[in-house]
C-alpha cells in the first residue's frame, strides 16, 4: 500500500515541475489532475475500509506571501472539495496562508490542482491583456478578471466532484466520500482546532473584466473522464 502511494506522489510531483516549469496547455494539466484523481479513487476503491483508516493524516500549507486575499481565493473551498480535505486560513507577519488537512495524497494532489490554476489564471490573463492590447490596466482590471476566472472554475470543480462520486458509487459499491471524510474528521478532531467563517473581502469589480474571466474559465477542459475518447 506504501509503495502504491509512494507512486502516486512520485507521478503527481513529476506533473507539477512538467506543469509550471514547461508551461503545458491548461487543459493538458487539469486533464492530468483527474486523472490522477481516477487513478487515486481506484486505489482505494481496491482496499478494505480498516486498510484504508490506516492511512495517515497531514497539513500541508501553501504560502501566498501576501498579507490580503487574491483571485485565486475563490477556488480554495472547491480544491479542498475536489480531494476530500479540509482547508483553512491563517494569517501572520508573513502574510495569508492556506492549510489543506487530509490523507497524504489528497493534499499532493490538491497542492497540485492549485499550481495548475494559478498558472492558467495568470496565462489566460495575460492573452486577454494582450488581445485588449493593454498599455497600462488598473489593479482592479486584473483582478476582477482573475476573481471571474476563478468563480468558474471553481463551480467546474465543484461539478466534475459531482460527477466523479457518483461515478464511484455506481461503480465500487462503496462511498468513497463517506469513508475519507469520516477518517478525516476524526483525524482533524485530535487537533482540536475552532474554525469559523470567513467574511467576504467586500471589494468592488470591474463588471466587465470579471465577465470576460468567467469565460476564460469556461473555456478550460475540466472534464473528469479521462480513460475514453474526449
Amino acid at each position: 500500500m506504501t509503495t502504491d502511494l509512494d507512486k502516486l506522489k512520485t507521478r503527481l510531483q513529476a506533473l507539477r515541475a512538467k506543469t509550471i516549469a514547461n508551461g503545458c496547455t491548461e487543459a493538458e494539466a487539469l486533464s492530468a489532475a483527474a486523472k490522477v484523481a481516477e487513478l487515486l479513487d481506484r486505489h482505494d476503491l481496491s482496499l478494505s475500509d480498516l486498510e484504508l483508516r490506516q492511512e495517515l493524516c497531514e497539513r500541508s500549507e501553501i504560502a501566498t506571501n501576501r498579507k490580503q486575499r487574491q483571485p485565486i481565493s475563490a477556488c480554495i473551498p472547491a480544491i479542498a472539495e475536489f480531494c476530500d480535505c479540509k482547508v483553512w486560513r491563517e494569517k501572520d507577519e508573513n502574510g495569508i496562508r492556506y492549510v489543506f488537512f487530509g490523507l497524504k495524497p489528497s493534499i499532493e494532489m490538491a497542492h497540485y490542482i492549485h499550481d495548475v490554476i494559478a498558472v492558467a489564471m495568470q496565462t489566460a490573463w495575460m492573452d486577454y491583456a494582450r488581445e485588449r492590447r493593454f498599455i497600462r490596466y488598473g489593479h482592479d482590471e486584473k483582478g476582477s478578471f482573475l476573481f471571474g476566472m476563478a468563480v468558474s472554475i471553481a463551480d467546474k470543480l465543484s461539478a466534475m466532484k459531482a460527477e466523479r462520486d457518483d461515478t464511484n458509487r455506481v461503480g465500487g459499491g462503496r462511498d468513497l466520500v463517506v469513508v475519507r471524510h469520516a477518517i478525516v474528521e476524526a483525524e482533524f478532531a485530535k487537533l482540536d482546532i475552532n474554525l469559523r467563517r470567513g467574511r467576504a473581502s467586500g471589494k468592488k469589480v470591474a463588471a466587465g473584466a470579471f465577465d470576460a474571466g468567467h469565460a476564460a474559465g469556461q473555456s478550460l477542459a475540466l472534464h473528469p473522464a479521462v480513460g475514453g475518447k474526449r
